[in-house]
């Protein structure tokens, strides 16, 4: 099966990581670092921050919950934008927060509709650049603008699980803004470019006085000694990193050139996947299994007319436009 579904990298892990990760088995029998000290100090020297401000997630996904859990109490807002990520959903309810979804505009963000829908009761909004499921893509420019019309007492934290796949000319300081706004939490992972998805490690990165905040209800050997590993050396593999960048930009391009020429509309995506409207999605995907070939529907959005599709390499993404094809022949 071809695993186009869940935005993998599909160069798989780097080598480095591999073998960081299975010597690291020979410690399994004792208890991770707690305090994920080497992967912290990496990641501290590569963002030029202090290893206090940061903290260590099974997953970024993880840091979403634990945001919201340390700074929004029962009964308390959290915003996202319509088609943000499902998680935001999941971890207002596990916080008991009163979640709501702000209209989206052209499928990504209305910057503009979420700061008017902050309230005195609004402790926490979600915002993804790129987001998922869509690709949409926030300019820093505007993205800062944001921040500056958020409350201080309103914490946003802004997710960046697809930064690396973003062309120079996209890219942005984040962890620069981080001294600007105390309130800002920002989430990466290692699942995507760094290619450790079932490795399970991400961070949050914010002053030290928020960070102290999720790290206090942060579980204690939520990173395994394997992940800890893998990661410090996937973050030093920036070799690997750019050849995924690489591929992912002619992948993507590829998907989406190949689908329009078939007469599928796609999004423009800053991601590792195209969102793509097809007159019977669920048939597609149908065939698209039926060719060896997952891809995620996006009913779970209110998207059922959407497939997103993960962008893979030259052949897995020309199997995908050969078995739409196929479909659109029956």
């Amino acid at each position: 099966m071809i695993q186009l579904a869940s935005n993998e990298n599909p160069l798989g892990m780097p080598a480095a990581a591999r073998q960081a990760a299975a010597d690291a088995l020979a410690g399994a029998a004792l208890y991770p670092d707690a305090t994920g000290r080497a992967l912290k100090e990496a990641l501290a020297a590569r963002l030029g921050v202090t290893p206090d401000w940061l903290v260590l997630g099974s997953g970024s996904s993880e840091i979403l919950t634990l945001t919201a859990q340390a700074v929004v109490k029962p009964g308390e807002g959290v915003l996202w934008s319509q088609y943000g990520f499902v998680v935001y959903a999941q971890a207002a309810a596990l916080a008991r927060g009163e979640g709501r979804a702000v209209p989206a505009q052209r499928f990504g963000h209305d910057l503009k509709a979420m700061a008017a829908a902050i309230t005195p009761q609004t402790r926490l909004v979600f915002v993804a650049n790129p987001n998922n499921p869509t690709g949409t893509f926030l300019e820093g420019a505007r993205l800062q603008e944001f921040l500056a019309q958020v409350p201080r007492e309103t914490t946003v934290l802004l997710d960046e699980a697809y930064t690396e796949y973003l062309a120079p000319r996209q890219r942005y300081d984040a962890i620069g803004w981080l001294r600007a706004f105390p309130n800002l939490v920002v989430a990466r992972t290692f699942s995507k470019a760094y290619g450790l998805a079932g490795l399970r490690v991400g961070y949050g990165v914010a002053q030290p006085a928020l960070a102290a905040r999720l790290n206090a209800i942060r579980p204690r050997f939520n990173v395994t000694t394997p992940a800890l590993a893998a990661a410090v050396a996937a973050l030093a593999d920036n070799d690997f990193v750019q050849r995924t960048y690489e591929l992912n930009r002619v992948g993507r391009a590829q998907l989406s050139e190949g689908l329009g020429q078939l007469g599928v509309e796609t999004l423009p995506s800053a991601g590792n996947f195209v969102m793509a409207c097809f007159a019977d999605a669920r048939g597609v995907h149908a065939a698209l299994l039926r060719a060896g070939i997952a891809v995620s529907t996006l009913d779970n959005y209110a998207l059922p007319d959407w497939l997103r599709i993960t962008v893979g390499t030259q052949e897995q993404n020309a199997a995908v436009l050969e078995a739409v094809a196929d479909a659109a022949r029956a």
